[in-house]
């Protein structure tokens, strides 16, 4: 049996378990039909989708196309089955790329951004199981009105480090996606943290298109 190259099993296993997380969560809701002897009101299951599913298929095909240059193969199929992708997942991959200088798209880069993101679920599942069993006797604490300004800058603090790191590479392709999005976010009230997962993807592909104007015009 002829021995499968490194990528080769990353696309193997990352397909298996991206489609058995698939098939363990529609699962679900087919067991509690079949515990409850029930069913769906499909009326009503199809027109939330035809109101919601349009956009969920546009972003995961940005998503895609966005994210997986920047994670690598293995960091992708595993963000992809972890979720919270550009909260948490691509920037501690790329903060794990950064510090040992390396490209996702080398197979040294895949290691390390497969490790960075495996490590960062292992941890967040941790704190998950210790909040789960601590929130009643630390909600006084987290609760408490000094933290609060605190916890509503701990996205804001984690991305602005990272984007100062990478900004200062090469300033001149940051401005057109900064100016971009503080037009959108400060003329479009609709427009809300809870947008974050839309326009991450919509950003870098116009920095994308920004940047190959640039390149065209001999600018960088």
């Amino acid at each position: 049996m002829k021995k499968l190259s490194y990528m080769d099993s990353v696309h193997r296993d990352g397909t298996i378990w991206n489609l058995s997380v698939m098939a363990l969560l529609i699962a679900f809701p087919i067991s509690l039909c079949f515990i409850f002897r029930t069913s769906p009101d499909w009326m009503a299951l199809v027109s939330g989708l035809l109101a919601t599913a349009p956009m969920y298929w546009a972003v995961g095909v940005v998503e895609t196309i966005t994210f997986v240059p920047m994670l690598g193969a293995g960091g992708s199929y595993l963000s992809f089955v972890t979720g919270n992708i550009s909260n948490l997942k691509l920037p501690c991959a790329l903060n794990a790329l950064e510090q040992n200088g390396v490209s996702a798209t080398s197979e040294e880069g895949e290691v390390v951004s497969t490790i960075a993101i495996a490590v960062s679920s292992i941890v967040t599942t941790i704190i998950i199981i210790l909040g789960v069993i601590l929130i009643i006797p630390l909600s006084p604490i987290l609760e408490a009105p000094v933290l609060e300004p605190a916890f509503a800058q701990m996205l804001p603090a984690l991305f602005g480090g990272l984007g100062v790191a990478f900004v200062s590479k090469n300033w001149k392709i940051a401005i057109a996606p900064i100016v971009l999005m503080l037009i959108l976010f400060i003329f479009v009230p609709a427009l809300n943290s809870g947008t974050v997962g839309i326009m991450v993807p919509v950003s870098a592909l116009f920095t994308i298109g920004m940047a190959r104007v640039l390149y065209k015009k001999g600018v960088l």
